[in-house]
């Protein structure tokens, strides 16, 4: 059997998918980023503006989104010749929120489901954003529209 390059969870309700899930995907992330890298390098090349949603709770991964993994700002095309990269110019748009906030939206949420100690462990782990990083930071506590007005704002 070729290795898989997907993993399905399954089980009856309560059985541990999504707590498995979870605990597998966070093993096996540096793959899954350099993916999302790719991509975003690609639209940027091809001059499109691109939003990506994701936890990137850890500063390392957030370089991987950027960098890539080894960082390289070349690639060798198909002759050899090594030719510049687009650059990804990542303006990173924190959300926060106190534990309590976070877990009060997650149990009005319908088909969703993170445990308490699931959500805690993304606290723990959680490595906010800071200088040198291209960042703003917002509280959830704002509605709607007052988020969007402060990122479009940012982005002028």
């Amino acid at each position: 059997m070729a290795a898989p390059n997907a993993l399905l969870v399954m089980g009856v309700s309560g059985s541990g998918k999504s707590t498995i899930g979870t605990l597998l995907a966070s093993q096996d992330r540096i793959p899954w980023l350099c993916n999302l890298h790719d991509i975003l390098q690609r639209d940027v090349a091809s001059g499109q503006h691109v939003i990506l949603a994701c936890s990137a709770l850890k500063k390392v991964y957030r370089d991987i989104l950027i960098q890539g993994k080894d960082g390289a700002p070349l690639k060798c095309d198909e002759s050899g010749k090594e030719e510049k990269l687009a650059e990804v110019k990542l303006l990173v748009v924190h959300l926060t929120g106190s534990f309590e906030v976070i877990s009060g939206r997650l149990l009005k949420r319908k088909g969703h489901f993170m445990s308490p100690e699931l959500l805690q462990s993304q606290f723990d782990t959680l490595e906010p954003p800071s200088a040198p990083e291209n960042f703003i930071q917002i509280s959830v506590d704002k509605n709607l529209s007052e988020i969007i007005a402060t990122i479009i704002e940012t982005l002028k």
